[in-house]
């Protein structure tokens, strides 16, 4: 759950810093390559590091587990970029 909610705050942080004007694609683009490495980061601390269950548990599926954890951190992320975004749109005005 730390691990999630830490990806979640610093997808929220990339989205509300991100520079320029509103251009989803490119903050998309961003979000992915960033969520991606932080995802296998996260990953491999989740489940060799700190392997206390804190984070999501695919029990030991190998690398598909591994995968699909990825995946689930990428759009954790992403999600948190977009709200970051719409967050300072929104303190702008």
């Amino acid at each position: 759950m730390w691990f999630e909610l830490l990806n979640l705050i610093l997808g929220i942080a990339f989205g509300f810093f991100h520079k320029g004007k509103e251009d989803y694609y490119s903050l998309l683009k961003n979000g992915v390559i960033v969520g991606v490495v932080l995802g296998i980061i996260f990953v491999f601390a989740a489940q060799y590091i700190f392997h206390s269950g804190m984070s999501i548990d695919l029990g030991s599926f190998g690398a598909p587990g591994f995968f699909i954890g990825i995946v689930l951190f990428l759009v954790i992320f992403v999600l948190g970029t977009f709200i970051g975004d719409k967050i300072e749109s929104m303190l702008k005005k």
